[in-house]
């Protein structure tokens, strides 16, 4: 072994021993008659003293050694007499008595140490060298300790890991797929998978009563901070369960998670109707960290001779708590913010609940006091409130009005990183109505069972059909979510039926299944969650890049190795596949 111990570990109580430490050197500082160097490895820093007077020739070798130099040094651990009470090893120094430098290094194009200087961009062309620094390896840590939390919690309650193919068939529903060319069956090709979903259904069919899989995903979509294009679920799914018995198995997972990564030993689960959370938050994925919930001011507001109102599905607020000091400039912004084409109101109106109970707002001239006082009577406000109001067809306004209310929680200080709210959202809309295709599509996919009161409707009214899904949300992220499946083969072709797909054309995409159906499926449903969201929920951070090894970055390269990257010609030939002389791609 090149070390006896690593730079983590060693204490006061380890003084006078002889130690061998390899690592790479952070830095060094010359003091004349001393060079030390603080020598790190994965565990942490432990710093070489190297004196003149003992051992000249030791220490000029020492002083010629550069950043990021990997060494091993043997010596003696003695007492420091400066301690650094910031390091687990501050009170302890190694006097080196021989070293060797096992590699040299270039000079690393941004400094390694948790405050970096380098940009997202260096960072993730050089991303070996960024997981150097405390902060990303810490981060890959949780990421490590979480998988073995979840494998265990499972394993314990008769869960079983089963590995599904990573080459499988393209399905038109859903997002984009990445398609892989066969050469051996030429013009055809395999798909990447968005989820195991079939898979895991099937794997209920064949009696496994309870799988589970942390498992890489691929979705050719745009990305943003919590998306990429491969990124990890934990992927389960139970046979003979209700929708309660899988909120409660899940929960209990949940609550050993902030248990044992976040000492967080009582959290709640609360349960909202997709419809609530639309008609409160405008959202199917609300933070409730904090209230501030809208109200429809369509009694109030509507039929007084303000066109803007009057002319609107809906006109609803939210009412800031203790903001009726905001100044008109500050006002003039909000208004401002809200207009701006990724938020897409039209305008804001506000009233302030001044503290002598009268009202100030930018409709006086259409509403009188003893109105506006019944807005504010409406939405519970109290002297020193701001109510602030959007209006238009329902859908945009509740969406703008939700990133409003987003907004004032944060400029607040209500979305505390350290607070956790946690919340089902159920009874979501089974289909949703394209315009543009002139048929329905699965909202969740079309797997996914109607509400058992629901399921004649399936036939009358489409659109009305609530889903027998679910999703976990916390603190506004969706951390997961699924949904008890279809399990009888009529009505999965009556789904596939209403989702207009001909029976040929479900045969040849779903056929598979549906055979499988017909040997005797057991009532199933299951949940996926996104493993790299839950890392970066706990890691504390709104990008879950921070919890990948080698990330995408938001054009979904991968600069490290430059890829996608063009291939030979011969191998395109192989496939079948002919560049396009025009783009040369």
């Amino acid at each position: 072994m090149m070390r006896s111990h690593n730079c983590g570990e060693l204490r006061l109580t380890d003084t006078t021993k002889i130690v061998t430490l390899s690592g790479w050197v952070q830095r060094s500082r010359d003091l004349g008659g001393m060079t030390f160097v603080d020598l790190r490895d994965r565990y942490g820093i432990t710093q070489l003293a190297f004196n003149m007077e003992t051992n000249k020739d030791l220490c000029m070798q020492a002083r010629e050694l550069g950043r990021e130099f990997v060494i091993s040094a043997k010596g003696e651990v003695v007492e420091r007499s400066s301690k650094n009470k910031k390091n687990p090893t501050g009170e302890i120094e190694i006097v080196v008595q021989e070293f060797s430098i096992l590699n040299v290094s270039k000079t690393p194009p941004f400094t390694i140490e948790d405050d970096t200087d380098g940009g997202d961009d260096l960072r993730m062309k050089y991303r070996y060298l960024d997981i150097r620094r405390n902060p990303v390896r810490q981060n890959l840590v949780l990421r490590h300790k979480m998988a073995i939390e979840i494998r265990n919690y499972l394993n314990n309650i008769e869960f079983i890991e089963v590995e599904t193919p990573v080459l499988i068939k393209s399905t038109p529903e859903g997002a984009r797929d990445f398609l892989v060319p066969s050469r051996m069956n030429a013009g055809q090709f395999y798909a990447l998978p968005q989820s195991p979903q079939t898979f895991k259904q099937l794997l209920m069919v064949a009696g496994m009563d309870r799988y589970f899989q942390i498992v890489k995903c691929f979705r050719d979509e745009d990305l943003r901070a919590d998306r990429q294009p491969e990124f990890t679920q934990i992927d389960c799914e139970m046979s003979f369960v209700t929708r309660d018995d899988i909120l409660e198995t899940f929960e209990g997972l949940a609550k050993h998670l902030f248990k044992v990564m976040k000492g967080i030993e009582s959290i709640t689960f609360d349960r909202m109707s997709y419809a609530d959370a639309m008609k409160y938050y405008g959202s199917d994925k609300p933070d409730t960290r904090f209230e501030m919930r809208f109200t429809e001011l369509n009694e109030q507001a509507q039929n007084k001779g303000f066109k803007v109102f009057d002319d609107a599905e809906l006109v609803a607020g939210i009412n800031a708590t203790g903001c009726a000091e905001y100044t008109r400039k500050q006002l003039d912004e909000l208004t401002e913010w809200v207009k701006r084409p990724q938020i897409g109101a039209k305008g804001l109106v506000y009233v302030k609940y001044n503290a002598d109970g009268s009202f100030k707002s930018s409709v006086d001239k259409f509403f009188n006091q003893e109105q506006l006082k019944d807005w504010a009577i409406a939405m519970n406000a109290q002297p020193g409130d701001l109510l602030l109001i959007i209006s238009g067809n329902t859908d945009p306004t509740r969406k703008a009005l939700g990133e409003l209310r987003l907004e004032m929680g944060k400029r607040l200080g209500l979305r505390k990183p350290d607070q956790f709210s946690c919340l089902w959202v159920v009874d979501f809309p089974l289909l949703e109505w394209d315009e543009e295709a002139q048929r329905y599509f699965a909202m969740h996919h079309p797997f996914t069972s109607p509400l058992p009161d629901d399921i004649e409707m399936l036939s009358t009214d489409p659109g009305k059909v609530r889903a027998n899904a679910y999703d976990l949300v916390i603190n506004g992220v969706e951390i997961g979510g699924g949904s008890i499946r279809i399990f009888d083969k009529d009505l999965q072709a009556k789904m596939f039926e209403v989702l207009g797909f001909s029976a040929e054309e479900a045969k040849a995409q779903f056929g598979f299944l549906m055979d499988a159906f017909q040997y005797g499926a057991p009532p199933h449903g299951g949940v996926a969650f996104g493993f790299d969201r839950w890392c970066s929920l706990f890691g504390g951070s709104e990008s879950i890049r921070d919890y990948i090894a080698f990330p995408k970055n938001n054009s979904g390269r991968d600069v490290m190795i430059d890829s996608p990257s063009p291939v030979d010609i011969k191998q395109l030939d192989e496939l079948g596949l002919k560049l396009n002389p025009a783009t040369k791609s």
